[in-house]
C-alpha cells in the first residue's frame, strides 16, 4: 500500500477544505481545480490522469478549473518543474479522500462493508455488484468542506491503469482547431490598445503631441498617465496604422538620478567539506558567461480586461495569477476583493515574460475607460525587447588536482543579474508600466529566490560530484537598468555549462576520459545510471578522435540538487558554423504521469537549449535593449533541430519530480565539450557562434 505522506504539499496546507479541489456539480461528471496553469507543458492532461487514477473515473469526464482567482486554490507559480510534484501531488491526496469518504457514505446508505465495495467508472459495486449508487448520487452525504487530512494512502504504483499511459493532450484538438489562445478571445464591444512603450527603463514622456495625432488618427484615443502612454481604437487596424506615427510625435528624456539601482544582499557563500591543509597539485582556472537572452515567444503577449461597477477582470497568460492579481490591485489601488483574474493560454513560455505587463497595460486602460473590454498586444519589438530578459551570468571555477589525478578543491564563484523579479517578488511590484505611471513602483531591491525552492543565480552552483571541498560564491549585480527576471531553468543553465565544461577541461588536464573522470568523482547511483545510459546510447568512445570538425561532448546534471537527473550527450560538426545534429538524453524523472508529455518537456527544453548555446544574444548597449527583431535576435530554425533519442531510466516505485527544466545545463554542456573536442580549442562564452570560435583559434 502506498504510504502517507509525512506531511501535506504546500498547496494543501494553503488551501485545505476539499470541496476546493473537487467537485461532483454535474451528473456524470468531475470538476477538478488547480492553480497550475497549462504553458504547452501538457500539465492539465496530466492532472486529469492523476484524479482520474484515484477516483477510478475516465480522464473524459474530468473538467479541470485552471488559474482562475475566483474558483482555482492559490498554488502560487507554474514554475520550476513543480507542477506534478506539488500540485499533482494536492490533487492524488484530495481525490484519495473524496474517494474514501464517498465510499464510506455508501458503506452507510448500503449496509455493507466499506471493504467489499470497490468503483468502476464512478459506480459503487459490492463484491462486484451492481449496487444502484454512484459518486454523484453519494456527494449529498459528504461533508465537502472538511479539510484534506492526508491520512488516505492514495493506490499503489501497481494498481495504475491511467497514471504512466501517454494520454493525447486534451488542449491539443482546439489548438489545432483554432479558438484556443487569449488572443482568440472575442468580448462584445471590445476595444484595441498598443503602448508606446519607454525606450529605456525610467524614461520621461517629455512630449507628446496629441494634435497632430488626432489630426492624421481621429479615430484613435489616447490614455496617458505619466510616462505610460497608450493608443486605443474600436478598430484593432486603425491603431496598428497609427502606432509608428505616434512613436514619431514621442519625445523621450533620460532625467539624471531617475534611474537608483535595487540593492542587492551581499554575496551568498555556500562550503561544503574541508580545504586541504596545502593546496598543492594542478591548478585549473577559467571563466564562463552567458548573455541576456530573450523569451522569444513566437506568439506575442497579450492580455484583456473589463472594468465595469467597480469590479475588474483580466484575462491574462500569466504564470502566477494571484501574485499578479495583489500586484494589480497595489499599482490600481483597487481593493484585491474586486479584481478576478482568468488565465486563458498564450503561446507557451517557460518563466517571466511580457503576460504579466500585458495584463497591467490592459487593465490601466479598462480603468481609464470603462464599461467595454480592453485588448492589449504587444508588438514584435516589444516581446524581444521590452519584456524581461534572462539574465547575464559569468561564472569562474579554480581547481586543483591532487598526484592521483582527483578534484582535490573546487571553487566556483557566480555573478549575476537578478532573476526574481517576478511580480511580487521581494514585495517589490515589477511591471513596467507600474514605472512608468509612478517611479515609486520601481523596485528598491532585490532577492535571490532561497536556496529551499532551489535559488536563483545559486541554482545548480554547487557540483553534484563528491569532493572534498566545494566553495561557491553567489552575488548579484543591479547596477544596469536593464530589467531581467525568470527564465527556464534560471541559474542552471550557465552554471552547469560551466561546471561541466571545467569537469571536461579537468578531464583534459588529469589525462582521463571526460565520462570515467566524471564517474570517479560520483557516488549518486541515479545519477551515474543516467551518465552511463546516456554514454551508451550515442556509443561513448573514450578513444574518439579529436580535432577533427565532429565529435561527441557530455554534460550531467541534477536539476535544482533534488529534482530531475539528466544527462545529454551531444554530437556536433563544425564547419561554417556549429550544427548540433544529435542529442542523446537519460533522464529520471521518477514516475512519469504521461510519459509522451514528459519527453516532450525533456526534448523542448533541449531544443531550446541548443538555441540558446550556439545562437541566442540580446545585442545591449549603453545599458539600453534596441528594437529587435528576427533577423537581430536568431533563434534555432526547424531545419536546425538535431534528432533526439530520449529514454527514461527511472527506478520502479519512484516519485514524480518534474521533467521541464532539467535538459537546459546538460544540452549546453554537452554542445560546448562536443565543439571544444571536435575542434581542439574551447569557446567558454555563449553563444558559441563562428566569430567566438574564430577568436578561440587565435594564438
Amino acid at each position: 500500500m502506498t504510504s502517507v505522506p509525512k506531511s501535506l504539499p504546500k498547496s494543501l496546507v494553503d488551501t485545505p477544505a476539499l470541496d476546493r479541489w473537487l467537485a461532483f456539480d454535474r451528473p456524470g461528471r468531475l470538476t477538478a481545480f488547480t492553480g497550475k496553469v497549462e504553458l504547452g507543458q501538457g500539465i492539465l492532461t496530466a492532472l486529469a490522469q492523476i484524479v482520474a487514477e484515484e477516483l477510478d473515473l475516465a480522464p473524459a469526464r474530468i473538467d479541470l478549473v485552471s488559474g482562475d482567482t475566483g474558483r482555482s486554490p492559490d498554488e502560487g507559480l507554474t514554475a520550476g518543474s513543480q507542477s506534478i510534484e506539488v500540485g499533482g501531488g494536492a490533487l492524488r491526496l484530495a481525490a484519495a479522500e473524496a474517494r474514501a469518504r464517498l465510499l464510506a457514505a455508501a458503506s452507510l446508505r448500503l449496509n455493507a462493508d466499506a471493504a467489499t465495495l470497490t468503483v468502476e467508472g464512478g459506480a459503487v459495486l459490492a463484491d462486484g455488484r451492481p449496487t444502484g449508487q454512484d459518486y454523484w448520487s453519494l456527494a449529498g452525504g459528504v461533508d465537502w468542506t472538511r479539510p484534506v487530512s492526508g491520512e488516505t494512502p492514495p493506490k499503489p504504483a501497481g494498481a495504475y491503469r491511467v497514471v504512466g499511459t501517454s494520454l493525447p493532450r486534451d488542449d491539443l484538438a482546439q489548438k489545432l482547431g483554432g479558438g484556443a489562445y487569449i488572443h482568440d478571445v472575442a468580448l462584445p464591444g471590445l476595444r484595441h490598445a498598443r503602448v508606446l512603450r519607454q525606450p529605456f527603463r525610467c524614461a520621461t514622456l517629455a512630449g507628446f503631441d496629441e494634435v497632430r495625432l488626432a489630426a492624421r488618427h481621429p479615430e484613435v484615443a489616447v490614455v496617458r498617465r505619466g510616462d505610460f502612454l497608450a493608443l486605443v481604437a474600436d478598430d484593432e487596424h486603425a491603431v496598428l496604422a497609427a502606432l509608428p506615427f505616434a512613436e514619431r510625435l514621442a519625445e523621450w528624456r533620460d532625467d539624471p538620478g531617475s534611474w537608483q539601482p535595487p540593492v542587492a544582499a551581499d554575496e551568498r557563500v555556500i562550503e561544503t567539506g574541508t580545504p586541504p591543509a596545502t593546496p598543492a597539485g594542478r591548478a585549473f582556472e577559467a571563466s564562463y558567461s552567458r548573455p541576456l537572452l530573450a523569451h522569444a515567444s513566437i506568439g506575442l503577449s497579450c492580455a484583456l480586461a473589463q472594468y465595469d461597477g467597480g469590479r475588474l477582470t483580466v484575462w491574462t497568460h500569466s504564470q502566477g495569477v494571484f501574485l499578479l492579481r495583489a500586484q494589480l490591485a497595489r499599482v490600481l489601488g483597487l481593493p484585491v476583493e474586486a479584481i478576478t483574474l482568468r488565465h486563458a493560454a498564450g503561446a507557451g513560455c517557460y518563466g517571466h515574460n511580457g503576460a504579466d505587463d500585458a495584463a497591467l497595460d490592459a487593465a490601466l486602460v479598462a480603468t481609464v475607460l470603462p464599461g467595454r473590454p480592453v485588448r492589449v498586444l504587444w508588438t514584435r519589438a516589444d516581446e524581444l525587447s521590452r519584456g524581461p530578459l534572462g539574465p547575464w551570468m559569468r561564472g569562474r571555477v579554480a581547481a586543483t588536482l591532487d598526484a592521483a589525478g582527483r578534484i582535490a578543491d573546487w571553487r566556483y564563484d557566480v555573478e549575476s543579474a537578478p532573476h526574481a523579479q517576478r511580480p511580487g517578488s521581494g514585495g517589490q511590484v515589477n511591471l513596467a508600466s507600474a514605472e512608468a505611471i509612478d517611479r515609486r513602483f520601481a523596485p528598491t531591491h532585490v532577492e535571490d529566490l532561497p536556496e529551499a525552492i532551489g535559488g536563483g543565480a545559486s541554482r545548480n552552483a554547487v557540483a553534484l560530484y563528491d569532493l572534498p571541498h566545494q566553495r561557491v560564491g553567489v552575488r548579484l549585480a543591479t547596477a544596469s537598468r536593464i530589467r531581467t527576471s525568470s527564465l527556464r531553468g534560471l541559474g542552471a543553465h550557465l552554471n552547469v555549462f560551466a561546471i561541466e565544461s571545467a569537469m571536461d577541461e579537468l578531464a583534459d588536464l588529469a589525462g582521463a576520459d571526460p565520462l570515467a573522470f566524471r564517474l570517479a568523482h560520483l557516488a549518486d547511483d541515479r545519477a551515474r545510471a543516467v551518465l552511463t545510459e546516456a554514454a551508451a546510447m550515442a556509443g561513448w568512445r573514450a578513444d574518439a578522435p579529436r580535432g577533427e570538425g565532429r565529435a561527441q561532448g557530455i554534460g550531467l546534471a541534477r536539476y535544482k540538487g533534488k529534482g530531475a537527473w539528466l544527462a545529454a550527450v551531444a554530437e556536433v560538426a563544425v564547419d561554417e558554423a556549429v550544427r548540433v545534429e544529435r542529442l542523446w538524453l537519460a533522464v529520471d524523472a521518477g514516475l512519469l504521469i504521461n510519459p509522451d508529455g514528459a519527453r516532450n518537456q525533456v526534448e523542448g527544453g533541449a531544443v531550446q537549449a541548443v538555441s540558446w548555446t550556439i545562437k541566442e544574444a540580446v545585442p545591449a548597449a549603453d545599458d539600453r535593449v534596441p528594437a529587435l527583431d528576427w533577423d537581430a535576435y536568431p533563434i534555432l530554425r526547424f531545419s536546425e533541430v538535431p534528432e533526439i533519442e530520449t529514454r527514461s531510466v527511472a527506478p520502479v516505485g519512484a516519485p514524480p519530480i518534474g521533467a521541464g527544466e532539467p535538459a537546459q545545463g546538460p544540452v549546453a554542456a554537452a554542445v560546448g565539450n562536443a565543439v571544444a573536442r571536435a575542434l581542439g580549442v574551447r569557446v567558454r562564452d555563449l553563444p558559441i557562434t563562428r566569430e567566438r570560435i574564430l577568436a578561440a583559434m587565435e594564438p
